[in-house]
């Protein structure tokens, strides 16, 4: 994968398309919930689907919903990556699965061997982006078996597929090591991605908490195969460490504001973060700016922006959805896991378009559920 020099007209047309997109909502508009929180109202958590795919992966991560109907790929269907295999090895799923609104759940893809063109294997992330014209994007964080231990394997990368679910091309280097989760803005030709990457120093520092976790931001050309246009790293100095039970815990779910805000769950402080300016800075913010922190957070995983501009965010310690003001008052939490406490079963999720809905994943079941 080669970066291609990024040229004063392109900078042009994402700065002149973006400034268009925040002006009239663009892609970020959807239901407006009738109360004056988004999930307040939301009572009943129904399953929708196993997202068990046949050769048995486990363990849901990543929530993408479609947008438009192209190949395989169904408007409004809801995309689900398993991070682990069928012998529940984290860092070794390699199936993304497609779930109807209805509950028909069908293999969308099943990844093999990449070679050299994703370091250390293929094991899907909650990184899972779904773009008008068709693209996948997916994150790999690899692990193998040494000695019966789960050991990370390499960096990993960003896997592109087509919307007939074939990896067409790979993102590696330029700061991508370990893409945890992301996030798009979708501007058609052009497309920003938003990255967390959890593995910068992690692994050396051996179980340790390092303050190594970025954000970065890739801007692709979509026309024909996506290719690689820039990378800015915007965000950096988030906490992260390897785990025993999670295989590695940073900053993880991230979400676009229409201001231009990148939301970003800093995991491991128990924070919300915002960088400003995030489609268009050409600066590094560090760990952003604090919008709320301790309260209900509790290990915070995935995180999307609710249509009126608050943040929604699942957390890891405790099966609670928490939702958040951009002013940082945490005005609701929610238990929405059967288990009860339901420690670590929540990972991903997305706002279900044109309505107050919310879908996300459970790992302890693995199924995917609709909180409506």
């Amino acid at each position: 994968m080669k970066l291609i020099p990024r040229s004063a007209a392109a900078a042009a047309v994402v700065i002149a398309a973006t400034a268009g997109l925040m002006a009239g909502g663009g892609i970020f508009a959807g239901a407006a919930s009738a109360g004056t929180t988004f999930i307040g109202g939301l009572n009943t958590v129904t399953p929708i689907a196993s997202t068990i795919p046949q050769n048995g992966d486990v363990n849901p991560y990543g929530v993408a919903v479609v947008p438009a109907s192209n190949g395989i790929l169904g408007k409004g269907n809801v995309l689900v990556s398993n991070f682990n295999d069928s012998d529940n090895i984290q860092g070794t799923g390699t199936t993304i699965v497609q779930v109807t609104p209805g509950g028909q759940q069908t293999l969308f893809a099943r990844i093999g061997n990449l070679g050299k063109s994703c370091p250390g294997g293929v094991g899907l992330t909650t990184a899972l982006v779904a773009l008008r014209n068709g693209w996948v994007i997916v994150g790999s964080l690899p692990t193998q078996q040494v000695d019966g231990n789960t050991v990370i394997s390499g960096s990993g990368c960003l896997i592109v597929l087509d919307s007939r679910g074939k990896v067409r091309e790979t993102f590696t280097g330029h700061g991508i090591n370990g893409p945890w989760d992301m996030t798009a803005l979708d501007l058609g030709g052009i497309t920003e991605l938003f990255v967390t990457n959890v593995l910068n120093g992690t692994v050396a520092a051996g179980g340790n908490p390092v303050n190594g976790g970025t954000v970065l931001r890739l801007v692709i050309s979509t026309v024909g195969t996506p290719r690689l246009v820039n990378v800015t790293r915007i965000g950096s100095g988030f906490p992260e460490t390897l785990n025993t039970a999670a295989l590695v815990i940073g900053p993880t779910g991230v979400g676009l504001a229409t201001n231009g805000t990148l939301y970003v769950a800093d995991t491991l402080s128990n924070r919300i973060a915002a960088i400003p300016d995030a489609v268009l800075r050409l600066s590094d913010d560090g760990p952003g700016r604090t919008v709320s922190a301790g309260g209900s957070l509790n290990g915070e995983l995935g995180l999307a922006v609710a249509p009126g501009g608050d943040i929604v965010t699942v957390n890891g310690g405790d099966g609670n959805l928490v939702e958040v003001t951009p002013g940082g008052d945490q005005v609701v939490t929610k238990n929405i896991d059967p288990n009860g406490a339901g420690a670590g079963d929540l990972f991903g999720l997305a706002i279900k378009p044109g309505a107050d809905a919310v879908y996300f994943v459970n790992d302890g079941f693995n199924t995917l559920n609709l909180l409506h």
